[in-house]
């Protein structure tokens, strides 16, 4: 069992320890549930009401919020608990699946891909004619990699995804379960005599940069031409849909169940919350954020914060429901 002293915790986080313990942890939990040989942490005042009932052997707290503890449990002062507890959750990580045979008997691999020193292939996993994959690449049991797609160093593809055919993945990728990357974007029109709706080809591909993470049974479509783009570090959540020839810039955020139509185009860091909708051919410049929920109709503005459906800025739709709320109270 991996456990470490308080003050190896201490050092690993730069923090200031304020008491002491000669217990040993062995891992992390929530303030309500902790037990004497985890640590918890608080990052919000809403929180600092349970310190006084935890049994958390330590508890990492924000430097701003000590003074609204007080009790015998250790505390590990920090200026940000969200990053210091980050930091302590790769202290406890479990190791990886184990692979029995970095390349498994029962992968098929095409004579004409290429393999990097020290890739895994699992069991039932497939790669086709011309794929490239470069050093330290791991693909899980059952993943699929069609004709002349690249995948960069040290990239980690989980159990189901499918990679369709010329996509272009960058260096330190995970992919989670069943993630899509690739299919045919949704296009139709309808036919010229009436009989029903044509399908528009796709023969674009996806290309998707370096320190991308996308979430279990998400998918990144295909473009029409040329390419749909995914900018490197960005952070995709599960069940997000990215459509064909998006373009989305550096670190942007798609929480659960958001989804962009086809041709948005996001700048540099822009977050979108969970559930939120872009229609197509939308561009939302770079630092904006999309509230949860929020259907996006046109274009936002660097730095802008909309909410609402169809959104506006969020400061004027709070006024307009605290408007609404009162007239129904009158």
């Amino acid at each position: 069992m991996i456990s470490y002293s308080l003050e190896d915790l201490s050092k690993h986080i730069s923090a200031t320890l304020i008491g002491e313990s000669s217990q040993n942890f062995t891992g992390l939990n929530h303030l309500e549930n902790a037990s004497a040989n985890q640590v918890s942490f608080i990052g919000s005042s809403k929180y600092t009401k349970l310190y006084a009932d935890s049994r958390a052997g330590a508890v990492v707290i924000n430097e701003n919020l000590k003074h609204l503890v007080s009790g015998e449990i250790p505390l590990l002062v920090v200026p940000n608990a969200d990053l210091a507890m980050a930091k302590l959750l790769s202290l406890y990580e479990p190791e990886s699946p184990v692979f029995e045979k970095a390349i498994s008997p029962l992968a098929y691999i095409h004579p004409t891909a290429s393999i990097g020193e020290n890739c895994k292939v699992g069991a039932g996993s497939y790669i086709g004619a011309n794929v490239v994959l470069a050093e330290g690449v791991t693909l899980y049991p059952n993943v699929t990699v069609l004709d002349d797609c690249t995948i960069g160093t040290q990239t980690i593809i989980w159990p189901g995804t499918v990679i369709r055919e010329r996509s272009k993945i960058g260096a330190f990728c995970i992919f989670h379960n069943n993630v899509s990357i690739g299919a045919d974007g949704f296009g139709y029109r309808p036919a010229e005599d009436g009989s029903g709706l044509v399908k528009i080809v796709h023969i674009g591909n996806v290309i998707i940069g370096n320190g991308v993470e996308i979430g279990a049974n998400s998918c990144v479509d295909r473009a029409k031409f040329d390419s749909t783009i995914v900018g490197d570090g960005c952070k995709i959540d599960n069940l997000v849909q990215i459509a064909h020839n998006c373009i989305l810039g550096r670190c942007c955020i798609m929480a659960g169940h958001s989804g962009l139509a086809g041709s948005v185009t996001l700048g540099d860091g822009v977050i979108i919350g969970g559930s939120a909708s872009i229609k197509d051919h939308t561009t939302i410049h770079s630092g904006a954020v999309v509230a949860a929920g929020s259907g996006v109709m046109g274009d936002v503005g660097a730095g802008k914060t909309v909410l609402g459906y169809p959104a506006t800025d969020s400061r004027a739709k709070l006024k307009e429901w605290a408007a609404v709320r009162k007239l129904g109270k009158g």
